[in-house]
């Protein structure tokens, strides 16, 4: 009906003229499915050609009006917008919209689609309507987008659309993780200056988390360079060890260094806390002790010199427990001092097992401390376990965790096989336990006599 009457005026939109040939697209956004929203925001301007239809919507096709409210912000430039809503004309009108202030578009109009497109591709933000289904105003389709977004990416920009001027509806999607939103009809100005400052944002965020990934990788890559990547050997023994970090970087530490030809240093380690605070004061702990294992073949001596440096750095609430320990490959003798860590388990080759118990304090809290040591004589078939807390506390779903109980009743009954096989059999056990949900960062050392 109205586009039948089109040759008989000119058709103005924001002081702009719109071609004949095109009257008909503008009329058909006019009295679409949108025709409720559109038809509210219609006035008279003070002055125009007799015969014009006077009307201040923004949200229709006229690139030339678009350009005109402003420049391309440089930092807009090529961002991905995915833009969702299930009305044909009004993603029509964004993507001309958009598109002419240099961003890079794609459509969605289903919820489903939306999804499917953010697991396959990266976007800059998302602009989205919370209606999807004809004749319903409730927006519970786009309430449950929202939060499914978010579940797949905490930080992407969501600037939300509704046609309804429900407050109420705006303030759930924002409670759900929105980042902005927009009534429709929608300003041109407006809109675009929200998607610029989400744009910013968006990309602002990511550059701050690429940063802090490769800050991460080279902690990471500096904290793999401080553990051993090879396991010496003494003679008449099995040595293997390990570590499993909960996060990209720990707090566990542990070595094994030949300091004679029948000295063997086997140390573990366990920062307080988790993380790269964990991580930092675990490298402070290996750079003060490197000197030190070569310096005195007394356990206790090395615990009291370590425990003074740690004193100077550790910050109030923080502290290492450790234990230190020196085999003598001639004598079968191993020297050893706890420095409030998980007491070692030895399992003797006739299946008895028992505790090495802890008798220091931990590091890093008392510096007057004095520590003693003890000796243990080990015999063929003999197997001694070291390990952190993050390897007997693994939980789980009923925060049961794996406890000393079953790393003793494993080595009990695999006392035949070999240090490296032990290891192995006892990390897949907790990891089994816990469902592959270390709680916190897990390493031990196995030690047995052949």
């Amino acid at each position: 009906m109205f586009k039948d009457r089109l040759p008989s005026f000119p058709l103005f939109i924001s002081g702009q003229l719109i071609p004949r040939p095109h009257s008909h697209i503008i009329i058909s956004v006019f009295f679409g499915a949108a025709i409720p929203c559109y038809i509210s925001i219609l006035r008279f301007p003070r002055a125009g050609p007799p015969g014009a239809i006077p009307c201040c919507m923004e949200s229709l096709y006229s690139p030339a009006a678009y350009r005109s409210q402003g420049t391309i912000a440089e930092s807009t430039l090529g961002a991905r917008v995915l833009v969702a809503d299930d009305q044909p004309h009004v993603l029509d009108a964004l993507q001309l919209l958009l598109k002419s202030h240099g961003y890079r578009t794609e459509v969605a109009n289903h919820p489903a689609r939306v999804l499917q497109a953010l697991k396959s591709r990266e976007f800059d933000v998302v602009l989205m309507d919370l209606n999807y289904t004809r004749d319903t105003t409730a927006g519970g389709e786009g309430l449950e987008l929202v939060s499914q977004i978010r579940l797949l990416d905490e930080n992407l920009p969501l600037v939300v659309m509704t046609a309804w001027s429900s407050v109420d509806l705006a303030v759930e999607a924002m409670r759900r993780g929105a980042s902005d939103f927009v009534q429709k009809p929608w300003g041109n100005r407006q809109l675009l200056e929200k998607l610029e400052t989400q744009v910013e944002r968006c990309r602002s965020l990511r550059q701050a988390q690429r940063q802090r990934a490769d800050e991460l990788q080279d902690a990471r890559n500096i904290q793999n360079n401080l553990l051993p990547k090879s396991i010496p050997q003494a003679k008449d023994y099995e040595i293997a060890a390990m570590t499993q970090p909960v996060r990209y970087v720990g707090g566990d530490y542990f070595d094994v260094v030949r300091i004679s030809e029948t000295l063997t240093v086997l140390c573990i380690g366990d920062v307080s806390g988790k993380g790269m605070p964990a991580a930092l004061l675990m490298s402070s702990l290996q750079a003060a002790l490197k000197p030190l294992m070569w310096d005195t073949q007394s356990p206790r001596e090395v615990c009291r010199r370590l425990n003074r440096i740690l004193c100077e750095i550790t910050p109030v609430g923080k502290f290492v427990s450790f234990f230190y320990a020196v085999l003598d490959s001639k004598d079968n003798r191993l020297t050893y001092c706890n420095a409030g860590h998980n007491p070692p388990v030895l399992v003797r080759a006739n299946g008895v097992a028992s505790e090495l118990n802890a008798a220091g304090a931990v590091l890093g809290q008392f510096p007057d401390w004095v520590y003693e040591q003890s000796d243990l004589q080990l015999r063929p078939g003999d197997t001694l376990m070291l390990f952190t807390d993050g390897l007997v506390e693994a939980s789980d779903r009923d925060d049961e965790p794996f406890g000393e109980e079953r790393l003793t009743g494993i080595a009990r009954e695999n006392r035949a096989a070999g240090a490296e096989g032990l290891k192995t059999l006892l990390m897949q056990a907790a990891s089994e336990h816990c469902g592959g949900r270390f709680q916190d960062d897990a390493s031990m050392i196995v030690l047995r006599a052949v």
